[in-house]
C-alpha cells in the first residue's frame, strides 16, 4: 500500500473561519459544507475547531468566534504524518475532519474523514458492513500472518492493513486493520487474549453502545459514498 501523507489529502473545498467571523457565519458554513466542525484561525495560526455544539450555547449570531473558548486546539496532524493518524484522531475525538498544521503552528488545511478512509482502499463489502481495529504492540511482536490467523479463526478476513510508528513510544507500532466483517467482539477478545492492545475499533453490528454506534455511523456514511 502506497504511503499517503496528510498533505496529499488536503480538502481545498472546506475553508477555515477567522476569529473575526460571527457565529451566524459559522452556522451558515457548517450547514453549507455539511460538516460538524470548522477550523478557526487568527492570522494563519490554528486556534481550534468551532462545532455545532458551540453554536448552541450562544443566542446572539453576531457574537465573534474570538469570544468563544474553542476546543481541539491540540487536535491536528502535521503535513508529513500518515493519513492513518487522521483516522485515529477522528476516531478518538468523533470528528468529521482533522486540521493539518505545520511545525510553526501555521494552518495548512484540513483532511476529511471521507478522504482519509478513501485512501485506505476501495470497499470490498456492502455499505454498512466492515470494521476497523487499531492495535498497539511492541515492534518485535508484529506478525501480520499470526494476527491474520487469529482473525480468520473468527470467520473473518483482513481486507487491508497498515503499520505506522507509535508517536508516544519509539519501540512500539500501531497496526490498523480493515476487516470484511462488522462483528468485531470475538475478534477483539481473541486479540486481547493473546496480548494485543486494541486502542480503537468501529463495528456496525451487534450490541454496541450508543456512542460507538454514533461514531461508526458517521464514518460509514462516508465509506458508502
Amino acid at each position: 500500500m502506497q504511503a499517503m501523507l496528510a498533505e496529499d489529502l488536503l480538502n481545498e473545498m472546506i475553508p477555515p473561519l477567522k476569529g473575526t467571523d460571527s457565529l451566524g457565519k459559522a452556522a451558515r458554513w457548517l450547514d453549507e459544507f455539511r460538516v460538524g466542525q470548522l477550523p478557526v484561525l487568527a492570522e494563519r495560526q490554528y486556534c481550534g475547531l468551532v462545532t455545532e455544539a458551540d453554536l448552541a450555547d450562544f443566542e446572539d449570531p453576531n457574537t465573534l468566534l474570538s469570544e468563544l473558548t474553542l476546543g481541539f486546539r491540540e487536535t491536528f496532524v502535521r503535513p508529513d504524518q500518515h493519513f492513518f493518524r487522521v483516522v485515529e484522531l477522528a476516531i478518538e475525538n468523533k470528528l468529521q475532519l482533522v486540521p493539518v498544521v505545520d511545525d510553526d503552528d501555521t494552518y495548512v488545511g484540513v483532511v476529511t474523514v471521507a478522504d482519509a478512509l478513501a485512501a485506505f482502499g476501495p470497499q470490498t463489502s456492502a455499505p454498512g458492513q466492515g470494521g476497523i481495529i487499531v492495535l498497539s504492540m511492541a515492534e518485535r511482536d508484529y506478525s501480520l500472518s499470526q494476527i491474520s490467523r487469529y482473525v480468520e479463526e473468527n470467520k473473518a478476513k483482513i481486507v487491508n492493513a497498515h503499520t505506522m510508528p507509535d508517536e508516544q513510544d519509539p519501540y512500539r507500532i500501531r497496526l490498523t486493520l480493515k476487516l470484511n466483517t462488522d462483528n468485531l467482539a470475538r475478534i477483539v477478545a481473541t486479540l486481547e487474549r493473546f496480548g494485543y492492545v486494541v486502542t480503537a475499533q468501529f463495528s456496525g453490528a451487534g450490541e454496541v453502545s450508543e456512542d460507538e454506534q454514533e461514531r461508526y455511523d458517521g464514518l460509514l456514511r462516508y465509506l458508502s459514498v
